[in-house]
Protein backbone atom coordinates (compact mmCIF):
# COMPACT_ATOMS: atom_id res chain seq x y z
CA UNK A 1 0.00 0.00 0.00
CA UNK A 2 1.32 3.43 -0.99
CA UNK A 3 0.13 7.11 -0.85
CA UNK A 4 0.19 9.45 -3.58
CA UNK A 5 -0.35 13.05 -2.89
CA UNK A 6 -1.18 15.08 -6.44
CA UNK A 7 -0.55 18.60 -6.30
CA UNK A 8 -3.09 19.39 -9.99
CA UNK A 9 -3.08 22.42 -12.27
CA UNK A 10 0.87 24.03 -11.39
CA UNK A 11 0.20 23.75 -7.93
CA UNK A 12 4.53 24.01 -7.39
CA UNK A 13 5.71 24.16 -4.42
CA UNK A 14 7.27 27.99 -4.53
CA UNK A 15 7.99 28.60 -0.94
CA UNK A 16 11.47 26.83 0.30
CA UNK A 17 10.18 27.21 3.91
CA UNK A 18 6.94 24.95 3.04
CA UNK A 19 8.96 22.68 1.14
CA UNK A 20 11.40 22.04 3.85
CA UNK A 21 8.36 21.53 6.31
CA UNK A 22 6.48 19.01 3.51
CA UNK A 23 10.55 17.24 3.32
CA UNK A 24 10.61 16.83 7.61
CA UNK A 25 7.36 15.70 7.52
CA UNK A 26 7.77 13.13 4.52
CA UNK A 27 10.98 12.00 5.87
CA UNK A 28 8.71 11.25 9.01
CA UNK A 29 5.67 9.36 7.82
CA UNK A 30 8.41 7.20 5.07
CA UNK A 31 9.31 5.39 8.56
CA UNK A 32 5.91 4.16 8.57
CA UNK A 33 4.52 4.17 5.02
CA UNK A 34 5.33 4.57 1.32
CA UNK A 35 4.80 8.24 -0.10
CA UNK A 36 4.73 9.57 -3.85
CA UNK A 37 4.74 13.19 -4.41
CA UNK A 38 3.58 14.85 -8.18
CA UNK A 39 3.13 18.13 -9.31
CA UNK A 40 1.42 17.90 -12.61
CA UNK A 41 0.78 21.35 -14.58
CA UNK A 42 -2.71 19.42 -15.85
CA UNK A 43 -5.95 19.59 -13.71
CA UNK A 44 -6.72 15.48 -13.57
CA UNK A 45 -4.94 13.46 -12.00
CA UNK A 46 -2.61 11.51 -14.47
CA UNK A 47 -4.70 8.07 -15.47
CA UNK A 48 -1.36 5.95 -13.74
CA UNK A 49 -1.46 7.54 -10.43
CA UNK A 50 -5.38 6.30 -10.07
CA UNK A 51 -4.73 2.15 -11.26
CA UNK A 52 -5.90 0.56 -8.48
CA UNK A 53 -6.19 3.48 -5.66
CA UNK A 54 -8.51 4.66 -4.27
CA UNK A 55 -9.09 8.80 -4.78
CA UNK A 56 -9.78 11.16 -1.76
CA UNK A 57 -10.17 15.01 -3.06
CA UNK A 58 -9.02 17.66 -0.76
CA UNK A 59 -12.30 19.89 -1.08
CA UNK A 60 -13.78 23.08 1.24
CA UNK A 61 -17.01 20.93 1.04
CA UNK A 62 -15.45 17.64 1.97
CA UNK A 63 -15.44 15.82 5.30
CA UNK A 64 -13.98 17.29 8.35
CA UNK A 65 -11.91 14.81 9.87
CA UNK A 66 -10.54 14.36 13.43
CA UNK A 67 -6.86 13.18 13.82
CA UNK A 68 -8.34 10.30 15.22
CA UNK A 69 -10.54 9.58 12.43
CA UNK A 70 -7.77 9.51 10.00
CA UNK A 71 -5.94 7.41 12.05
CA UNK A 72 -8.92 4.87 11.70
CA UNK A 73 -9.30 5.45 7.57
CA UNK A 74 -5.62 4.73 7.58
CA UNK A 75 -6.07 1.11 9.47
CA UNK A 76 -8.39 0.36 7.32
CA UNK A 77 -6.93 1.54 4.16
CA UNK A 78 -4.37 -0.63 5.10
CA UNK A 79 -5.74 -3.60 5.97
CA UNK A 80 -7.70 -3.22 2.36
CA UNK A 81 -4.21 -2.96 0.90
CA UNK A 82 -5.33 -0.68 -2.12
CA UNK A 83 -3.16 2.59 -2.77
CA UNK A 84 -4.32 5.70 -1.18
CA UNK A 85 -4.14 9.15 -3.40
CA UNK A 86 -5.07 12.69 -1.99
CA UNK A 87 -5.57 15.32 -4.90
CA UNK A 88 -4.88 18.94 -3.85
CA UNK A 89 -5.84 21.74 -6.20
CA UNK A 90 -4.42 24.58 -7.11
CA UNK A 91 -5.48 28.41 -6.70
CA UNK A 92 -9.14 27.72 -8.36
CA UNK A 93 -9.73 24.22 -6.36
CA UNK A 94 -10.28 20.98 -7.27
CA UNK A 95 -11.56 20.63 -11.07
CA UNK A 96 -15.48 19.47 -10.66
CA UNK A 97 -15.03 16.00 -12.23
CA UNK A 98 -12.10 15.30 -10.02
CA UNK A 99 -13.88 15.51 -7.04
CA UNK A 100 -16.88 13.57 -8.25
CA UNK A 101 -14.56 10.51 -9.35
CA UNK A 102 -13.13 10.54 -5.53
CA UNK A 103 -14.35 8.08 -3.17
CA UNK A 104 -14.20 10.52 -0.37
CA UNK A 105 -13.56 13.90 -0.24
CA UNK A 106 -11.57 15.53 2.63
CA UNK A 107 -12.08 19.43 4.16
CA UNK A 108 -9.15 20.41 6.20
CA UNK A 109 -11.46 23.25 7.73
CA UNK A 110 -13.06 26.41 6.71
CA UNK A 111 -10.46 28.68 6.36
CA UNK A 112 -8.97 28.68 2.83
CA UNK A 113 -5.25 27.46 2.46
CA UNK A 114 -2.68 27.97 -0.14
CA UNK A 115 -2.30 25.09 -2.01
CA UNK A 116 1.51 24.62 -0.11
CA UNK A 117 0.19 24.62 3.43
CA UNK A 118 -2.28 22.56 2.55
CA UNK A 119 0.25 19.88 1.28
CA UNK A 120 2.14 20.49 4.46
CA UNK A 121 -1.16 19.39 6.69
CA UNK A 122 -1.78 16.53 4.60
CA UNK A 123 1.36 15.45 5.53
CA UNK A 124 1.56 16.38 9.01
CA UNK A 125 -1.62 14.70 9.34
CA UNK A 126 -0.58 11.55 8.18
CA UNK A 127 2.40 11.12 9.80
CA UNK A 128 0.51 12.39 13.53
CA UNK A 129 -1.81 9.27 11.97
CA UNK A 130 0.22 6.67 12.40
CA UNK A 131 1.67 7.93 15.52
CA UNK A 132 -1.82 7.56 16.75
CA UNK A 133 -1.96 3.81 15.92
CA UNK A 134 1.22 3.14 17.39
CA UNK A 135 0.48 5.11 20.71
CA UNK A 136 3.25 7.37 20.03
CA UNK A 137 4.30 10.70 22.45
CA UNK A 138 3.52 12.89 18.89
CA UNK A 139 0.17 13.64 19.47
CA UNK A 140 -1.12 15.18 22.40
CA UNK A 141 -4.84 15.28 21.64
CA UNK A 142 -7.72 14.14 23.97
Amino acid sequence: MRYRVVALGGSRMKSAALRAACDEYLSRLRHYAKVEEREVSETRVPEGALKDSRLIALAQHGEPWSSEQLAELTGRWELEGRDVTFAIGGADGLPPDVEQRAERRWSLGALTLPHELARVVVYEQLYRAYTIRRGEKYHRGS
